[in-house]
Parts: structure tokens; sequence; C-alpha cells
């Protein structure tokens, strides 16, 4: 199994009933459910967009196997970038196998996982 990643407000993960499929708020505006696979893309994906959202963060590890929603590898805007997983639907519970706190610096820098 090759873990996906997805980036939450810590505020709204831990605001989510207890085993009922996540669902991001962008969800509505996007379509999908934007993820990401390995660390270091991910502190790069990370960086790049949220540094300076404030507040706290956390990484939730997706196990695909376990999603019942479509999953798609796909490119994005950036021909030169990788190719990005997205979930076409809500991430089941079961699914997120593992919730890591997000690291940061004193700047807003993502510098790691907890």
């Amino acid at each position: 199994m090759d873990a996906i990643y997805h980036l939450a407000p810590a505020a709204r993960w831990y605001g989510w009933p207890a085993g009922d499929d996540y669902l991001p708020a962008e969800y509505e505006a996007d379509g999908f459910v934007h993820c990401t696979a390995g660390d270091d893309l991910m502190l790069a994906v990370a960086n790049r967009f949220y540094r300076a959202a404030p507040g706290e963060f956390v990484l939730l590890t997706i196990d695909p196997a376990r999603l019942s929603a479509p999953l798609r590898w796909e490119q994005p805007d950036d021909d030169l970038a990788p190719l990005f997983p997205h979930i076409y639907g809500p991430i089941d519970a079961d699914a997120i196998i593992g919730v890591r706190a997000a690291r940061r610096d004193v700047d807003g820098a993502f510098v790691g996982w907890g």
C-alpha cells in the first residue's frame, strides 16, 4: 500500500464528527479532495499554498485501497509537476489510517510532521 496525504486545518479535523467520512471545505468549489504522495512533496505543497495560512494543521494519511470514492492521478496546470492524487468524493473514515500534527517554524513554514 502506498499511502497518500491530505493536509487539513486542525480545528476542522478535530471538530469533525468522529467516525464520519471527511470532506474538506474546499470540496464544493474544487469538486475533489486535493492529496499528495510522499512526505517531501507534501512539505513543498504545504509551504507553497499554506505557509501564510494561520493556525495548526494535521496531515491525514490515507490508504487508497479503502476509498469508496474514485481516486485519479492527475496533472496540475504546471506540466512539469508530478501527478497528484485527487479523491472525487469524501474520504472514508476507515481509509484515514493516521493523523500527524504539522510542525511549523516561527515564520509559518512547514518543517515536518509529528
